[in-house]
């Protein structure tokens, strides 16, 4: 018979890099939220859950479960597949710790596979998320890589990151880039993702001396900091990013890539265009209408993007800022190395 595993055997004793986590729900609620590093091995799909809920809901419980059994037993064969060859003990969870992940472990069980069910399920590990953040726990010093839009601080965050440095990537957790446009070709996080994985980086980082992280604004576009990261942000030595503004267009439309979407580009610049004089907003639609990308981004930084870092760098005290003046990202990336070691 399987056993369960609790929160605290798992998480505060260091088991968790000991199991292979399997997230039993369905793919849509695997996507909202789950714990991180869990595959998902949906007992049923999105389709079959909303049946079977439907079922519940107008007919009853029992007839549910009967459905359910039947959606189950077909695809029985493949889902038993999916867990063999594991190189680690299985830990399988559900919502609640209910019937899902128990009818997964059961299954499991009796075709000899080791594993062990998440008791309270991905709820009792939501409710344990809030507790530790609530904590207000992050030792580590921040270097904060921040300047203007386009200065490559992402890149320069990931050339870090190869190196071995302890980086925090707010953005890739937020799955957006921070600007308007910012969640234009990417999955953006809610708020429980989100803190998920924030979580999962505080543990991780939490014996480093010092951490990099980007100059990201309270909201990063679903989501929001917690005030104890953000202050701590706000308190941490500013490296400010400085590259020609041409150089800066390159990046961001090598990032971005307008091109593959342009009326998202067009339909997202609406959302700002009355932050800017007339002239020349009606300028950067003509020319994301007309494909001239290069042109509309440089506009778009000196009269709407520019203005606003400005006020950023200038709240901060000198004593509190590096400028780092670079050519392009690589120049940037290898200034501020040199600027790190000089303060160790």
């Amino acid at each position: 018979m399987f056993r369960e595993i609790t929160l605290t055997d798992l998480f505060l004793s260091q088991k968790k890099e000991m199991h292979t986590l399997i997230d039993v729900r369905s793919p849509k609620e695997f996507n909202e939220a789950s714990i991180p590093g869990s595959i998902n091995i949906p007992i049923f799909n999105n389709e079959e859950r909303a049946e079977i809920g439907t079922i519940y809901k107008q007919v009853g419980a029992e007839e549910a479960k009967e459905r359910g059994l039947v959606i189950f037993s077909q695809k029985l064969p493949a889902f038993i597949s999916a867990f063999k060859n594991m190189d680690k003990p299985i830990a399988v969870f559900c919502w609640r710790g209910g019937m899902r992940s128990k009818t997964a472990a059961t299954v499991l069980d009796l075709m000899g596979i080791q594993v062990r069910q998440l008791s309270g399920g991905i709820r009792s590990y939501r409710q344990w998320v809030v507790k530790e953040l609530e904590k207000k726990e992050f030792a580590p010093k921040l270097f904060v890589l921040n300047g203007n839009t386009g200065s490559g601080k992402t890149a320069i965050l990931k050339k870090l990151s190869q190196k071995g440095y302890p980086v925090m990537d707010l953005e890739e957790m937020a799955g957006h880039r921070g600007s308007i446009f910012g969640q234009i070709g990417l999955e953006p996080s809610n708020q429980k993702k989100f803190d998920s994985y924030l979580l999962n980086e505080i543990k991780r980082l939490q014996g480093e001396p010092h951490v990099f992280i980007e100059g990201e604004s309270k909201r990063i576009g679903k989501v929001s900091l917690p005030d104890f990261l953000y202050e701590k942000k706000e308190k941490g030595l500013q490296l400010f990013i400085n590259i020609p503004v041409d150089e800066r267009v390159r990046n961001i439309l090598m990032d971005y890539k307008p091109w593959e979407s342009p009326e998202r580009f067009i339909e997202s610049f609406q959302l700002i265009k009355k932050r800017i004089e007339t002239p020349i907003a009606k300028q950067i639609q003509d020319d994301l209408e007309s494909s001239n990308f290069a042109p509309a981004t440089k506009l778009l930084l000196e009269h709407y993007y520019d203005p606003k870092y400005e006020h950023t760098s200038n709240q901060f005290p000198e004593q509190q800022k590096i400028i780092v003046n670079a050519v392009d990202v690589n120049d940037a990336f290898k200034k501020v190395l040199k600027e790190i070691s000089n303060l160790k």
